[in-house]
């Protein structure tokens, strides 16, 4: 990227900064959300708050005003994450090209001790296994193109909900109550269709498609959805229902027994491994839920099942409300759009350090959850309005520029030149913090 792209770069920044904080208190105030965006991303092993301060900084002796000022803003000011989630929502869902769905997930944070707000021994699919940590239920907005996170919110376990002193200690607010995951999914949920984001379908995978309450209520909202569940779910095959000596059909049962023509290829994406591809049925189904309490049949729907070439026996489902005449591939294609939300987790821990903070407190958790999320929107946004290209900096003549780290993922932050740190940090321009080749 040549000086006059970076100059650029720079305006995008402050930009899109200012739309984010603009209102948020003073002028000091602001400014300090700004400068710990800019410090998510800087390069550095650790974004936990005082290697962030050591890195807007000049020298050793600023940065235990920086550490403060850094603290202050993140741990102890009571600004508003709603409204900035309510920004970049809507910048995302106009901004960023091709958004087609919502993602649900969850995601877990290792933790040590029992103090941090949220913390307990309980299971974590990120981290495959019941270990002492912090889980978060996100929303995300993705397309083809892109994705970013625009919800994250902590799981409050029963234990944490009912224990008075602990709450007190980490300042959970008083309306904060357990809830399931799937319930604060719909939350946020609420939250994006009142602030205006159109009203895309939902993918989720099992912890939440199992749940009727959830599916239900996505229909309630008039959101159609391709969530995956376990294959012991019953339904009801196309043209059959209940009838005495007639019983609803388990999911796995109705796949195992479809004929070979009924399996088709679907190829999806090309990544790094190549073309990833796999063989694809679909078949129109209802739900046969609390069936032996008498309820009647769900509404008709796609049951999507996948067999890998490499398994004996299928291995996935899915139940969509998708339209009736949409195509296999089509089906394949947006279920696959799920494994962005695996990228966003990714680029946000190990590029902006979403899992870095060593704060304890509800408030402290969430703005700082926040400020990634909008540090990693920005990246988002360049990353599918200006794809980045292999390229060099401006070098002086007969000099070569730097060369491309081809394992670095695209929107890579780059190190502070040194020659560039600037005296002032409030005055810090992107020039000094973001290197894209």
């Amino acid at each position: 990227m040549n000086r006059r792209e970076l100059q650029r770069l720079e305006r995008e920044l402050s930009d899109y900064l200012e739309s984010m904080v603009v209102g948020m208190g003073r002028t000091e105030r602001r400014e300090a959300l700004g400068l710990y965006v800019t410090g998510l991303l800087l390069d550095g092993e650790r974004k936990s708050i005082e290697p962030i301060a050591g890195r807007l900084v000049d020298s050793a002796a600023e940065i235990e005003g920086m550490r403060q000022r850094l603290q202050q803003c993140v741990s102890v000011a009571g600004w508003s994450d709603e409204e900035m989630r309510r920004r970049l929502a809507g910048k995302l869902d106009s901004e960023l090209p091709g958004i087609e769905v919502f993602v649900v997930d969850d995601t877990g944070f290792p933790k040590k001790g029992r103090h941090s707000v949220g913390v307990q021994r309980q299971y974590s699919g990120t981290l495959g296994r019941t270990d002492n940590c912090q889980i978060a239920v996100s929303l995300h907005l993705a397309g083809e193109l892109g994705s970013g996170c625009i919800g994250l919110r902590l799981y409050l376990p029963e234990s944490w909900s009912e224990d008075e002193n602990r709450r007190e200690e980490t300042g959970v607010p008083r309306e904060i109550v357990h809830l399931r995951k799937w319930e604060i999914a719909l939350l946020q949920l609420d939250d994006a269709l009142r602030w205006g984001v159109r009203g895309h379908s939902v993918l989720a995978d099992a912890g939440y498609g199992d749940a009727q309450e959830f599916r239900d209520g996505l229909t309630a909202r008039g959101l159609r959805y391709l969530v995956a569940l376990q294959g012991a779910h019953k339904v009801w095959p196309q043209g059959k229902g209940p009838r005495p000596g007639r019983e609803p059909v388990r999911i796995e049962t109705i796949a195992a027994q479809l004929p070979p023509e009924a399996w088709r290829r679907v190829s999806w994406r090309e990544g790094s491994r190549g073309i990833q591809s796999s063989r694809f049925a679909a078949l129109r189904v209802r739900p046969a839920e609390r069936h032996h309490q008498h309820h009647p049949p769900g509404q008709e729907q796609w049951l999507l099942c996948e067999w890998p070439l490499s398994e004996e026996a299928p291995t996935k489902y899915a139940l969509s409300t998708l339209p009736e005449n949409v195509s296999l591939k089509s089906l394949v294609r947006i279920a696959k759009l799920r494994w962005r939300v695996e990228r966003d987790y990714q680029e946000m821990k190990q590029e902006l350090g979403l899992d870095h903070f060593e704060g304890r407190t509800w408030r402290g958790f969430h703005h700082h959850a926040t400020l990634c999320s909008v540090a990693h929107g920005f990246l988002a946004l360049r990353r599918a309005l200006f794809p980045p290209e292999e390229c060099q900096m401006d070098a002086p003549s007969g000099a070569q520029g730097p060369a491309a780290n081809p394992a670095a993922p695209a929107g890579h932050v780059s190190p502070l030149p040194q020659a560039h740190r600037h005296r002032d940090a409030a005055t810090r321009t992107v020039t000094d913090v973001i290197r894209w080749c």
